[in-house]
């Protein structure tokens, strides 16, 4: 299908286009005089070197770390601009999607609340307004309402805001919480009297976000950042009312190849500091009544070696792959865990089934598997040892523990979710076995889950893996080949992709798009081997599962080979990278969102936030194994001169996760090189971080985006979504205790 495109009035491109600097020389062929010219980045060579080998980076100067060189904004400016311009033909599909999404949410929406110290905890949301509002009740459901803390007032007149978390003390009568203001993930902390409504005098910047309260009521324990890294490596206690400059530290971390977390027990007995590298674990531990907070190591770190820890009674329930890949629980006694010969295996591992987080109640323990490709829920009682995996019927799901604050109950917790289910949490009794729905999510705009198709299978892959993919499209679908796929993927750091409600893919699904995630190795869908030949050494497996998911797709007659779109971010924007060198005929367009995509010169230089934590899931490219290997898929370094996909790529310029000059360089790159016409775009927030705008509204902005820009290359029209006269396969125009999760990227 041609693009088709809207021209805009002379005036306005030239407005929006052909702004110039000593850095940019905008094309200007004469058969363009009305089209908009991408802004071209000048080209100053800067030599990288390593160990292995010096690389010329023409565009390294795009690296600004203050994020203020004018030189920068100017050429990132006229990239929105020329993408502005270039888009603009889709502003009123846009438009459309974007209410059509605000139009399926319930916007006086509230969480399920949960109960904790006698406080029944949760977060809900306005009619019409941006941020959530945290409350609680005392007590009984009946009982007024509390306001905590309203984001929507904290955030008025702000550019991004977010509360990152927060947490009443044990007694309910102080608060902390953790607000970022630019998206960069650098917190401040900030304490409420609850009986006053007053905040403290004190705040304390540069943290992460999670933290929490000793039982004294008045000491917190929080995590401070390395300014330059943002690695968290301190952790540091403060006493209501005293200065932070005094905050003693309780614990530094010299190895900067390791993440820290803080939490409490379920129990409220142990407070805990969780250290993790990509292959390797520690647990520290502390009474959280003792005023000195002296912490103990449940098991010194070894390579190669992960754990859990939770506490029951006198003993410790341990999660870990000591000669388990898939990880078993054993239990010992607290006095003496750190000596394995008094560990006593409770779970036995699996081949078949990776164990890969446990919720320790007072009389039972809630293990989340993942087995034949599915997250599932298996609840083991204490005293029998029965075991029974929680059924469900869907061929395609997600079922996992929910918010489970209380140590003394029984009753469970769960989320159940598949691609047509949205989200439901319910409450299982666990001596029957009765599961009561508390809640499923509303989605309205005439959704209807009995619309739509699921499908669980399995790819080939070229070396003979294979590679699950869950599917759903609308009911009536013709598998002829002509659908339009949209395929997603991540496959890093052994985060699953799981099946999961997403009703904003709904507005491709109504129009006819199959949506497919492509359960790729480097997660760990099929247990802990299928991360593992998907990390280091064995990444390209990523990408080949990725291409050959979509080639099986157009085979078994899902979709059309032209009419394939891609979409990842982050690690699954490296995936898109990648993708889009090997195999760019596959795909009609992509989506890179925050795209990793610098991989050598990142992991040389471990000034650069998370550089020094992922040795262990890129490799280290000071050694040559690994920096001639990384070399060999690094998107940017492997850009070539052939056709690409049409593409979109979006980066934030505060974004602490990815810096946003490794996809300006990509762009810039590309642009220089590639062959074809296909459009090339570049999207920058000038506000936000890796997670993009805040607010609920706002952040579907850039889905619409995205979206419309696929539609567009699809030929599909936006005038509405499918109704009752669907058609499968035809269009108008041709027929994701307390622990904050881990930085990766």
């Amino acid at each position: 299908m041609l693009l088709k495109r809207l021209l805009l009035p002379s005036i306005v491109l030239i407005a929006a286009c052909t702004h110039t600097t000593r850095d940019m020389t905008p094309e200007s062929p004469a058969s363009a005089v009305n089209t908009p010219q991408p802004p071209v980045a000048k080209q100053v060579p800067y030599t990288v070197t390593s160990p292995n080998g010096d690389r010329v980076d023409p565009y390294y100067w795009l690296r600004d770390d203050t994020r203020s060189k004018p030189e920068v904004i100017d050429y990132l400016t006229a990239e929105n601009n020329y993408t502005t311009a270039m888009l603009a033909h889709t502003q009123a599909s846009k438009d459309l999607l974007f209410k059509e999404m605000v139009g399926r949410i319930q916007q006086d929406d509230s969480s399920v609340p949960y109960l904790k110290n006698g406080w029944w905890l949760y977060t809900r949301f306005e009619q019409g307004k941006e941020y959530p509002i945290h409350a609680r009740k005392r007590g009984s459901l009946d009982a007024p309402e509390e306001v905590l803390l309203d984001a929507n007032l904290l955030g008025a007149g702000k550019g991004f805001y977010q509360i990152g978390f927060w947490q009443p003390s044990p007694d309910g009568a102080q608060l902390v919480y953790a607000e970022d203001l630019s998206g960069r993930r650098q917190y401040v902390l900030r304490f409420k009297n609850l009986q006053t409504g007053q905040l403290w005098p004190e705040s304390i910047a540069n943290v992460e976000a999670n933290t929490v309260w000793a039982n004294d009521n008045r000491t917190v324990l929080y995590i401070e950042k390395n300014p330059q890294t943002l690695l968290g490596f301190r952790v540091r206690k403060h006493v209501l009312g005293t200065d932070p400059a005094n905050d003693p530290v309780v614990y530094e971390e010299k190895d900067s190849t390791y993440y820290m977390g803080i939490g409490k027990s379920r129990s409220d007995r142990f407070l805990w500091i969780g250290l993790n590298s990509t292959v390797a674990t520690e647990w520290r531990y502390a009474d959280a009544n003792d005023p000195n907070l002296v912490f103990k190591t449940v098991l010194p770190r070894e390579r190669d070696h992960e754990y859990q820890v939770q506490d029951h009674g006198d003993e410790f329930y341990i999660l870990t792959n000591w000669q388990a890949r898939n990880f078993r629980i054993m239990r010992a006694p607290i006095a003496k865990a750190g000596d394995r010969a008094n560990w006593v295996e409770w779970v036995a591992h699996r081949d078949d089934a990776l164990l890969s987080s446990m919720t320790v109640l007072r009389d039972h323990v809630a293990i989340n598997e993942r087995s034949g490709g599915l997250p599932k829920i298996r609840v083991k009682t204490i005293a029998d040892g029965h075991s029974e995996l929680l059924a469900f019927d869907e061929p395609a799901y997600s079922a996992f523990t929910g918010a489970n604050a209380e140590y003394d109950t029984a009753t469970l917790r769960i989320v159940y979710t598949s691609p047509q289910t949205p989200a439901s949490t319910y409450d299982v009794d666990l001596k029957t076995g009765t599961r009561t729905l508390l809640k499923r999510e509303t989605v309205l705009g005439g959704f209807d889950r009995d619309n739509y198709v699921t499908e669980f299978r399995f790819a080939p892959a070229r070396d003979g893996a294979q590679v699950p993919v869950t599917l759903l499209y609308r009911k009536g679908l013709k598998r002829d080949g002509s659908a339009a796929l949209y395929q997603y993927g991540y496959g890093s750091y052994g985060a699953a992709m799981s099946p999961a409600f997403n009703d904003k893919v709904l507005s491709l699904v109504d129009r006819g798009v199959v949506y497919a995630i492509a359960h790729i190795r480097g997660g760990e869908e099929m247990g802990r081997a299928w991360y593992e030949s998907g990390r280091q050494l064995q990444k390209k497996n990523t990408f080949n599962d990725f291409i050959d998911v979509t080639d099986f797709l157009v085979r078994e007659g899902y979709a059309a080979k032209n009419r394939v779109v891609a979409q990842g971010g982050s690690a699954g924007g490296l995936l898109m990278g990648a993708v889009a060198n090997m195999a760019p005929d596959r795909y009609r367009a992509i989506v890179a969102d925050v795209p990793f995509v610098d991989v050598v010169t990142t992991m040389l230089d471990e000034s650069i936030p998370l550089t020094t934590n992922e040795f262990d899931e890129w490799g280290n490219p000071k050694q040559k194994v690994f920096y001639d290997y990384m070399l060999s898929y690094s998107p940017y370094d492997n850009v070539a001169a052939q056709d690409y996909p049409a593409m979109l790529v979006t980066t934030g310029l505060h974004d602490s996760q990815v810096q946003y000059f490794e996809p300006a360089k990509w762009v810039a790159k590309l642009r220089a090189t590639k062959t074809g016409t296909s459009p090339l775009l570049l999207k920058t927030n000038m506000e936000a971080g890796h997670g993009g705008k805040s607010g609920r509204f706002r952040r579907l902005e850039e889905v619409a985006l995205a979206y419309a820009f696929f539609l567009d290359q699809l030929g599909i029209a936006v005038e509405s979504a499918a109704g009752d006269g669907f058609e499968g396969g035809k269009d108008s125009a041709d027929t994701a205790d307390g622990f904050e999760a881990k930085h990766a990227r």
